[in-house]
């Protein structure tokens, strides 16, 4: 195998099939990198088993051939090489030589027989999505995914199509997010949960340009992502995921607007005193029109005012501040709408067009003190 081409090509390749490659596998084929050159191709692909990443990149196939190669140490040469051609040849068996200018390096590698492909399956139900808008939809509610769980489905995102509509939702047992993405045609329904650890590397794989679309397919086991030269392919969790609707109320006793980024902030000032104290709740007291945040701690405590305005009932209720800062950090609106029925039920926030809703359990002020 011998192939040519630009470093800033290759170090991006490289960046990117590397979101699927393990740091460390009791299989060591797993931390590599799959290169070949066919015809006037070069791919790259990294697989972790779970997620399978795959790139084309441009450049010069002077000799067809494959390899697998260690991605870390591989990364770390092609970032620092001097800007320029590369050349990657193949020579002696298990070595290759990376070339750049007056840099050499010797390395050694592995056969491409011994790498597990990524699925080679029929793609159907192809569904075209606004990149801005699924990396959106991803960023606003991948927070709320559980980090591990006894549900494993609580470990993904539930995804549901309907109609002209994608669904996206996330739980964790202590608050839900969920987010509505409209679609420009009409798609069969589809429902899967895709697990948020693969998640969480697409978001870093989609450019995010509202004038471009992802193309998603949906099989039984996977969910495939093409984005103009790169598709990702993760396996889906099975099982069922928790029925959120009947939790998500519109009903209310109080409901308050209040400006995002000063609650945002305020709430920041008021984990200061809590950092040392994680179960330690912010209060939030209503009043009319007033808003007072309150804290204590070991380390001292906090109040502050701003001004909201108010229907309904007075109330005072505590929460995790973690719980409200990461919801307020992915919201976009100048001003956010509050919900509440009871000190003792979930708040809900969600915007006039009902496209996203956040649900946080409150804390029990009786036994957090």
């Amino acid at each position: 195998m011998k192939i040519i081409c630009k470093k800033t090509d290759l170090a991006k390749a490289v960046q990117t099939v590397s979101k699927a490659v393990p740091i460390k596998s009791s299989t060591s084929i797993l931390e590599c990198i799959l290169l070949r050159a066919e015809k006037e191709e070069i791919t790259l692909t990294g697989n972790n088993l779970e997620l399978g990443i795959e790139t084309v990149m441009s450049g010069n196939v002077e000799e067809e051939g494959s390899i697998a190669i260690q991605a870390k140490v591989f990364g770390e040469i092609v970032r620092k090489l001097p800007e320029g051609d590369v050349v990657i040849e193949t020579g002696e068996k298990d070595q290759a030589t990376v070339r750049c200018k007056k840099t050499k390096y010797n390395l050694s590698v592995k056969s491409a027989l011994e790498y597990t492909c990524i699925p080679d399956v029929e793609w159907k139900n192809r569904v075209m999505i606004s990149e801005f808008e699924l990396k959106e939809a991803i960023r606003q509610t991948i927070f709320s995914v559980a980090d591990t769980s006894s549900k494993k489905a609580m470990t993904g995102e539930l995804w549901e199509i309907n109609g002209k509509e994608l669904k996206i939702v996330a739980l964790d047992g202590h608050r839900i997010s969920l987010r509505k993405v409209k679609l420009k045609k009409e798609y069969e329904p589809q429902k899967v949960i895709v697990p948020g650890k693969n998640l969480a590397e697409m978001i870093k794989i989609i450019g995010g340009d509202p004038e471009k679309e992802v193309a998603v397919y949906f099989t039984e086991n996977h969910i495939q992502f093409e984005i103009e030269n790169t598709r990702a392919i993760s396996r889906l969790i099975e099982g069922e995921y928790l029925k959120v609707e009947q939790l998500l109320s519109k009903d209310y006793g109080t409901k308050i607007k209040v400006q995002k980024k000063e609650l945002q902030e305020c709430i920041d000032r008021a984990g200061l005193l809590l950092k040392d104290d994680t179960k330690k709740p912010i209060i939030l007291n209503i009043e009319e029109n007033i808003l007072s945040l309150e804290v204590a701690s070991n380390m001292g405590s906090m109040n502050e005012s701003m001004f909201i305005v108010k229907e309904g009932e007075k109330l005072r209720i505590g929460f995790n501040p973690k719980f409200l800062l990461e919801m307020l950090r992915v919201i976009d609106d100048e001003e956010v709408f509050m919900y509440f029925t009871s000190a003792k039920t979930p708040c809900t926030v969600r915007d006039e067009k009902d496209s996203y809703v956040y649900l946080v359990l409150p804390v029990n002020l009786s036994t957090a003190a």
